[in-house]
């Protein structure tokens, strides 16, 4: 195979890439959704019984995933109602499991925790590779995905976890998880942090952040929050995100790397 046969071929598969280019509004947009996901779920949790709200969730969150494994590439409405209802069902039926059993959040935060060990540790044995720039087969997609999922767990696990069980208060969990957060950024651009290891690491602590602010917006006053209406805050927060998709959805992960590889 020649050099500009396999270049074609490279270049074949990155523009099939279905994963957004990680810039500072994919952060963004990723702290917002995980905000309203974990108060729309209350929301619903407390409007709506959840025998019937589980259910209506997992269907979206069903016929989202189902779209974006149809797609050859990357869509940013897409890939973001997909991310948003991971985060409202993830929260719904954690939250369902949590009071139906009475699991203590110590216990689901270790269980998410291995479980998401496992899932990278697999990822990386059959494709030898995390990164998110690499999201061009239908394996790497579902071990993508699965990913995230197992990510909104465990932060929705561990912010209730120091919000309630630590009795931090969700602001002071927040503050905490934002200063956590910052570390893979100082690792990454200071102390030599691989990319892969910064980028997961800073995802999974999105998720407490977003959770625990948001949670302190909406709680009752007499819990450390705000006392905002839930569902004020979930529509506030949805027209940001759909603002923010609508103009910086962004280019598909490497599409700067299929421009340069075209030009050359």
């Amino acid at each position: 195979m020649s050099k500009q046969q396999t270049r074609l071929k490279d270049v074949s598969k990155t523009i099939f890439a279905k994963v957004p280019e990680i810039t500072l509004f994919f952060w963004i947009t990723k702290l917002l959704t995980t905000g309203m996901g974990e108060v729309a779920s209350d929301y619903l949790f407390e409007k709506l019984n959840p025998i019937f709200s589980v259910p209506v969730s997992l269907i979206i969150f069903i016929v989202a995933m189902i779209m974006q494994f149809k797609v050859r590439k990357y869509v940013a409405g897409i890939y973001w109602l997909v991310v948003i209802m991971v985060s409202i069902f993830g929260t719904t039926a954690a939250d369902a499991i949590r009071v139906g059993l009475g699991i203590p959040y110590i216990a689901s935060t270790l269980f998410f925790v291995a479980a998401l060990a496992a899932i990278l540790i697999t990822w990386y044995v059959k494709e030898k590779t995390l990164s998110v720039h690499s999201i061009h087969t239908r394996r790497r997609e579902v071990f993508y995905w699965l990913t995230v999922v197992t990510t909104f767990a465990l932060g929705t696990a561990a912010g209730d976890m120091t919000a309630n069980s630590m009795n931090l208060g969700y602001l002071s969990s927040g503050i905490m998880f934002s200063v956590i957060l910052l570390l893979p950024a100082i690792g990454y651009w200071f102390f030599g942090l691989k990319e892969i290891a910064a980028f997961w690491f800073a995802y999974i602590m999105t998720r407490p952040v977003g959770a625990s602010f948001a949670d302190w917006l909406s709680a009752a006053h007499s819990s450390g929050g705000l006392g905002y209406s839930k569902g004020v805050v979930t529509f506030v927060l949805t027209v940001f995100i759909v603002i923010l998709v609508i103009m910086k959805g962004g280019k598909p992960a490497e599409s700067s790397e299929i421009e340069s590889r075209l030009a050359s």
